[in-house]
């Protein structure tokens, strides 16, 4: 089977018979969950023995703590790219993002749902990724360290991961699986036109009566009980 990572990503030792196993296991993982994957089924799909998979990794659990690894790193590959360009926390990062191999991102919105420390692991790198973005961008509207940054920052990596944990409805709607290839520019092309349309609504007097009831709600007396 081909490798969980894109052709940039793929680093040295994922040629080995581990890493194929690392890779089926991923995709069995994404397809049946941890709890519905077998070892027999993942040696089956790496198209090796169940004792090679027992040698390499003894445990499914070990094997998951290699896919969390392996989704981590991936992630962490992008975002610095991405860190360097001067692109951390725009939405065409989801193109990137959706750039990376379709089994990785199943795998991610299977998690994300199961809980995993991974799938944990790389929200707070998108959430992190947003809060250098929102700061370096507009400092005063959004200071480091501040609660306003660190609430905008989590609410646009929840945005930004959402589209991939409910690929299977997007889909649904677009005609076509977003985590296809072909389709990896459909999500950020779609986030720029909302972002566009919400930077006018932003402005307008409805915003602005939104923003002071919510003003007043929360200063009300009794709401922080």
């Amino acid at each position: 089977m081909n490798s969980i990572y894109g052709e940039g990503d793929r680093p040295a030792e994922d040629l080995t018979p581990r890493a194929r196993i690392r890779d089926a296991a991923l995709v069995q993982f994404a397809e049946h969950g941890v709890k519905g994957a077998t070892m027999r089924g993942i040696a089956a799909t790496a198209g090796v023995s169940l004792g090679l998979v027992q040698h390499h990794f003894g445990s499914k659990e070990a094997l998951r703590r290699a896919c969390d690894e392996a989704v981590v790193e991936a992630f962490r590959r992008r975002l610095t790219r991405s860190a360097a360009d001067g692109r951390l926390g725009e939405p065409g990062l989801m193109a990137e993002l959706y750039g990376t191999s379709g089994p990785l991102l199943r795998y991610l919105a299977r998690t994300a749902v199961d809980g995993s420390p991974g799938a944990a692991e790389v929200f707070d790198q998108l959430a992190a990724g947003a809060a250098d973005f929102l700061s370096g961008t507009w400092p005063e509207r959004f200071p480091p360290d501040s609660d306003q940054l660190r609430d905008t920052a989590a609410v646009m990596a929840a945005m930004h991961s959402g589209t991939i944990v409910l690929h299977d409805h997007l889909a649904r709607h677009l005609g076509a699986d977003p985590l296809d290839h072909a389709e990896t520019t459909r999500v950020g092309t779609a986030m720029l036109d909302l972002y566009a349309a919400m930077g006018e609504f932003a402005t307008s007097t409805t915003a602005e009566r939104i923003k002071s009831f919510a003003a007043e709600y929360r200063d009300a007396p009794g709401e922080q009980a």
